[in-house]
């Protein structure tokens, strides 16, 4: 199990929907990619509305022509981790933006694996 507290680097990425590498979503890649650096964790977050450099609005409203919605990939682990991970980043990603913040993780925590008991307000105990 991983385990992850104190002083952490997040990296988010800022890409498009419609994304892609060698036919698969970009933002599937960098997860994929992510899990098997075997970082601590990653996430997709698609948004609702948005622009970058090319200052074109991508929306979800219905009377919109633009589909390609934005797309976030958040990573957080150590520093060196995540930094070791920045060269496939640079590789995958041509177009979009990608950030680092300082960050402190508080409380990182997965389920059990092979205990199905759960705890206090219905979560799996540790």
């Amino acid at each position: 199990m991983t385990r992850l507290t104190g002083s952490a680097l997040r990296v988010t990425v800022f890409i498009g929907e419609n994304d892609t590498w060698h036919h698969k979503p970009l933002y599937t890649e960098i997860v994929h990619r992510a899990h098997a650096a075997g970082l601590a964790g990653a996430s997709v977050f698609r948004g609702i509305e948005g622009f970058g450099a090319s200052s074109l609005i991508h929306t979800s409203r219905l009377l919109s022509l633009s589909e390609d919605l934005p797309v976030a990939i958040v990573i957080v682990d150590t520093e060196e981790r995540v930094r070791a991970f920045l060269p496939q980043l640079d590789e995958l990603v041509g177009e979009g933006l990608v950030i680092l913040d300082d960050c402190e993780v508080i409380r990182y925590v997965g389920r059990a694996e092979d205990s199905g008991e759960t705890g206090a307000k219905g979560k799996r105990s540790l």
